[in-house]
């Protein structure tokens, strides 16, 4: 079962409201994963400061956000899970220039693990997932432009990875289930790199 709720996730009154619909209709909330986010391209220089604000209110305010309704579900039931989705740009550079992007996933991660060891003791769990390249529809229209062909920009994204393939949106679910379930019971504050290991391989 499913129910959707339309919100602007850098509003604190409409991330309220999206969090009372879910336990208006299931009584509470078990786990809270936030995966949202935008890209822009630019160093310093070429970043607006009006793209920068606005990567950070998507990227990272949305998460502090849904956290600061969340938490104190969590906290009187004693339990939750909350897993936050960054990058693998927010650890390295990935060969784009992506400075507000990278910023901003960097911030997830200290966000991440704050309140991971924050509520640790209270029986809520926090960690951060940090896909590295994926093959998803975002790319196609983001990331096309610095390749001459589709083609070759797939080419050249199979390349970066050890596996010899992208991953893709399944990759990094299955990571989320586990995290989010009793199985990841004592894993906490964690930034799981699913990147087919080119953070291991690289400097």
């Amino acid at each position: 079962e499913a129910i959707c709720v339309a919100a602007d996730v850098t509003r604190l009154a409409e991330v309220q409201r999206a969090v009372d619909e879910a336990v208006a209709t299931y009584g509470h909330i078990d786990v809270l994963h936030n995966n949202v986010g935008i890209t822009s391209q630019g160093g310093p220089v070429e970043t607006s400061e009006d793209t920068w604000d606005r990567v950070m209110a998507i990227n990272v305010k949305s998460m502090f956000l849904t956290c600061k309704c969340v938490l104190p579900l969590m906290e009187a039931q004693k339990a939750g899970a909350i897993l936050n989705i960054g990058a693998l740009g927010g650890v390295r550079w990935t060969g784009y220039a992506y400075c507000a992007y990278a910023a901003s996933k960097g911030a997830v991660n200290s966000l991440t693990q704050s309140i991971a060891l924050q509520y640790a003791a209270r029986g809520i769990r926090a960690n951060c997932i940090l896909p590295g390249v994926m093959d998803t529809p975002h790319i196609y229209g983001q990331i096309a432009g610095f390749y001459a062909s589709t083609e070759e920009m797939v080419a050249a994204r199979n390349r970066l990875s050890p596996t010899g393939r992208m991953g893709d949106g399944w990759d990094v679910a299955n990571a989320a289930v586990f995290l989010a379930s009793d199985e990841a019971r004592y894993i906490n504050g964690v930034e799981l790199l699913v990147d087919g290991g080119m953070h291991a391989r690289c400097n």
